[in-house]
């Protein structure tokens, strides 16, 4: 049975850069993000529950999740956002379900996600990676991709995330994205070690 490693970090520190790295090991990568993003849109249940919790408006004229606008509402209730996460939250879990099923002849699979818990509390994963980096570092990288967020937008996310202090102590293996120090020999290393 395959080893679920979970990766996490916070927003614009190259988690997605790490992922793609392992994936060019073979390594299966389940993005929780993506998929809840995609669940939203083609889950006709889900899409069901959504619009009668927050409205038609939660998704734009041409029937796709309006992220946006749900975003606005959601972010000044906390309710409202934990109504909408037990909404998500049980379809992603059985979609991840059904995805480690198919790869359970790996040595070990990753799962990103912007939220974890160390392993094994609440959650069925076996190690956690974190990517780390710097701050300041992040929001420039965040402001090249999504060039439509102000800095202030940006710095309300970081806030709402773990500090990277909160990530270190949930940390089993944690990867420098620093620009200092090199990525390819921190993923062999840990992939190495997950490989045995």
């Amino acid at each position: 049975m395959a080893k679920v490693i979970g990766i996490t970090g916070g927003i614009g520190s190259g988690k997605s850069i790490v992922c793609k790295f392992f994936e060019l090991l073979q390594i299966p990568v389940y993005y929780a993000d993506a998929r809840a993003n995609w669940l939203t849109n083609n889950d006709l249940q889900l899409r069901k529950e959504i619009k009668e919790l927050l409205g038609r408006q939660a998704y734009d004229q041409d029937g796709l999740y309006n992220r946006k606008w749900v975003a606005e509402q959601v972010f000044t209730d906390p309710s409202l956002l934990q109504m909408l996460n037990l909404l998500i939250h049980p379809r992603v879990l059985a979609d991840t379900q059904n995805w480690l099923e198919k790869n359970q002849n790996q040595s070990y699979v990753l799962r990103e996600a912007a939220i974890s818990n160390a392993a094994k509390q609440g959650n069925d994963l076996d190690k956690i990676i974190v990517v780390s980096c710097p701050e300041d570092i992040r929001i420039k990288r965040i402001k090249q991709r999504d060039p439509q967020r102000s800095e202030t937008q940006i710095k309300a996310i970081i806030a709402r995330q773990k500090t990277e202090e909160e990530f270190a102590s949930i940390a089993d293996y944690i990867i420098q994205n620093d620009e200092k120090k090199l990525l390819i020999p921190q993923i062999l290393a840990i992939h190495q070690q997950l490989n045995h």
